[in-house]
């Protein structure tokens, strides 16, 4: 997609997302989106543009980390529970309570009765959470082998993005054919009719982003909410109040202008 285009029609989307989140505030509607994919499929990068003018007070990004020996004994929907919308809220959960139906089974992190409960239990708990009124999206983020791996490399030279490179995630060439039947077997038990899967082809980032956004503005019954004026006051005369001399704080060094005259030099 070209960059222009993909930059026009991504504002514009976003756009629309704020008034989404402005129906979901005034109506008290609960919103949960679930991102999910194969490591390197544009997930994190998705969330981001969904997420980037979005009043972080509303609309939350649940990321959560690989769970402690307490958690373990616990109900395994358990720990995603706290973390569900209350009335006016969005959530978007990067990876999902699916962590068991991938990376789990597919590493040996689950037994074999663990995962077989979970493909049992997440169509009766996605049913309780839309009986109950939650708006449950789910995305699945497909790559090819051939751009996951290219993405992979990429991140290696790069140091901004090289944190994304662990053992886990390098799995995905090693075990790729084990991920893709650990996902069609998930397909098979959670695509349910109250909350079907649905696929966003990821090889092109600008494409999936937009197609995600306008999926996500077209599921959601959402409409405009009419915005109330609002009017920026007068400033009010001063009071005689002066400032403390700047000297008795402690300043963060101007490292901006050290830049500046660097660059200047450098011309």
């Amino acid at each position: 997609m070209p960059k222009p285009l993909y930059e026009q029609e991504l504002k514009t989307l976003q756009a629309r997302l704020v008034e989404m989140q402005k129906w979901v505030q005034q109506s008290g509607a609960r919103v949960v989106v679930i991102f999910e994919g194969r490591d390197a499929a544009g997930k994190g990068s998705a969330i981001k543009r969904v997420s980037e003018y979005m009043n972080p007070r509303v609309t939350r990004i649940v990321a959560l980390p690989a769970p402690s020996e307490r958690d373990k004994t616990r109900w395994y929907f358990q720990r995603y529970v706290p973390h569900l919308p209350a009335a006016g809220e969005i959530v978007l959960m990067d990876r999902s309570w699916y962590n068991r139906a991938g990376v789990e089974r597919v590493m040996g992190y689950c037994t074999n009765a663990e995962y077989q409960r979970f493909l049992h239990q997440a169509p009766i708990f996605e049913r309780m959470l839309v009986e109950d009124g939650i708006i449950l999206l789910k995305y699945w983020f497909s790559v090819s082998d051939v751009v996951q791996e290219e993405r992979f490399r990429s991140r290696l030279n790069d140091p901004m993005r090289r944190w994304k490179l662990s053992p886990t995630d390098l799995s995905s060439i090693t075990k790729w054919e084990d991920y893709s039947r650990a996902k069609d077997t998930m397909f098979l038990h959670t695509d349910i009719a109250e909350a079907p899967w649905y696929e966003i082809e990821s090889d092109d980032k600008r494409r999936s982003r937009i197609n995600v956004m306008a999926h996500i503005l077209s599921k959601v019954p959402w409409e405009p909410v009419p915005q109330e004026p609002i009017e920026i006051p007068d400033r009010p005369p001063s009071a005689g109040y002066e400032r403390p001399p700047r000297q008795w704080t402690n300043s963060v060094p101007d490292y901006a202008r050290e830049v500046e005259k660097r660059a200047g030099a450098a011309d």
